[in-house]
């Protein structure tokens, strides 16, 4: 698992697969295969580089992530808050799994369960940019663009997040961060110029993500 020089212990990864995957056709977008395996399979991969324990945020029946080939098995939460109000209730979910069954880790680590070329440092690099000040590392690709569903989130403002979802009705991850001192952080384009951040919302971009990990080869 790789380190920092971001002071405590290792993050709990979550992985948002709480979407309706509309573009998708519907269904669990993390279970379509990409290169033969299910896409969460990739993502797990990642996370484990950087975390022991592995969320995956997810509503409804959780047993349908029970016995997929190619899967682990996963330790679902579900939204604690009502009306599926998106990507910042699963966060709060792994902050109120955190805090309840893992005291002593003080961040969570916020990855998409569609975006299967992450950068191999992610979590170090996120760490590191929190030693300047700012509690929220959020992950800008090469193209410039912010990606709020990839950052770095300390388990302490599991109140005011829940505060802003119930009683503000705020969904914007971005805005939410931006009050509690975001810290934008860069990452360059990966192997073979690849945005690391590039994520399967259609069938075309499957097909894309196939071509790139052909072009890739062995």
């Amino acid at each position: 698992m790789a380190q920092s020089t971001h002071s405590g212990p290792p993050p709990v990864a979550i992985i948002l697969a709480g979407g309706l995957s509309s573009r998708m056709g519907g269904g669990d977008k993390g279970l379509r295969l990409l290169a033969g395996e299910p896409l969460l399979g990739r993502i797990i991969a990642h996370v484990r580089r950087w975390s022991d324990i592995v969320l995956l945020s997810a509503n409804d029946d959780a047993e349908r992530f029970g016995h997929i080939p190619g899967l682990p098995p996963l330790t679902v939460v579900a939204d604690t808050v009502s009306d599926r109000p998106g990507p910042l209730a699963g966060i709060l979910a792994a902050m109120d799994w955190t805090a309840t069954h893992r005291p002593d880790r003080t961040h969570i680590l916020c990855v998409p369960c569609d975006t299967p070329f992450l950068p191999a440092d992610l979590y170090p690099v996120l760490a590191a940019a929190l030693t300047g000040g700012g509690a929220v590392a959020m992950a800008v690709g090469p193209d410039g663009i912010r990606h709020p569903t990839v950052a770095l989130w300390p388990v302490s403002l599991r109140a005011d997040l829940r505060i802003a979802l119930r009683d503000e009705g705020l969904r914007k991850v971005g805005v939410f961060a931006a009050r509690h001192g975001r810290v934008d952080v860069p990452f360059p384009a990966g192997p073979d110029g690849i945005d690391p951040f590039f994520n399967i919302n259609g069938p075309d971009d499957l097909v894309r993500a196939e071509g790139f990990i052909r072009s890739a080869g062995p």
